[in-house]
């Protein structure tokens, strides 16, 4: 009986083991960093200049004047990135002006605006406008909550710039009680209004 624990927890630390080293090796790394590459960062500063490469000797392409704008790394070269942004611009930038909090622009169709929901599937509590930054507090698959000035709440993913598909960010075992505790909420206010 002893064997036959001893041989199925192998068997589990092989299977774990063959499964984490599977994921690490389909992800880029940098040289530099040992990070993953394609990767989301921000800027730390109102103005920062991207160039057409990895160093002041070269021309600058664009230079960004929005504090928090976030971009996608996509090289890595001894201080500097290769990044690109939303509208598929891209340049070297100095490792110095970028920060890695999380951050996303705003897609929309046609100009629309989009809710700004208090829970998964809830009730609005805002809208918010193509282009503005807001800040990535959590994700889930679908779902991120966002921060924009003094609102907060969750949109769908396919409307922000800035975070990968399937992405997920600082969700806990907590938040399924939060989600189930908002849904309540929105079920009571609904009966309450008679929908």
């Amino acid at each position: 009986m002893l064997l036959y624990r001893k041989n199925s927890m192998q068997i589990v630390i092989a299977f774990i083991s063959i499964i984490i080293f599977s994921q690490v090796s389909n992800a880029d790394i940098g040289k530099e960093t040992g990070l993953e590459i394609p990767r989301y960062v921000s800027l730390k500063s109102n103005d920062a200049n991207i160039r057409v490469g990895p160093s002041k000797n070269y021309p600058i392409e664009i230079k960004f004047i929005k504090k928090n704008y976030p971009l996608k790394v996509l090289e890595e070269y001894e201080d500097w990135r290769k990044v690109e942004d939303f509208q598929k611009n891209f340049g070297w930038i100095h490792k110095s002006l970028i920060s890695g909090t999380r951050t996303g622009i705003i897609l929309s169709n046609e100009n629309k605006t989009i809710k700004l929901l208090n829970t998964l599937n809830g009730n609005v509590i805002g809208e918010i406008g193509r282009g503005n930054i807001v800040y990535l507090e959590k994700c889930k698959i679908d779902w991120c909550l966002v921060s924009f000035g003094n609102y907060r709440g969750w949109i769908d993913k396919k409307n922000i710039w800035g975070i990968k598909e399937k992405e997920i960010i600082n969700i806990s075992f907590i938040q399924k009680f939060e989600d189930l505790y908002w849904k309540s909420v929105n079920y009571l206010n609904k009966i309450k209004k008679g929908i």
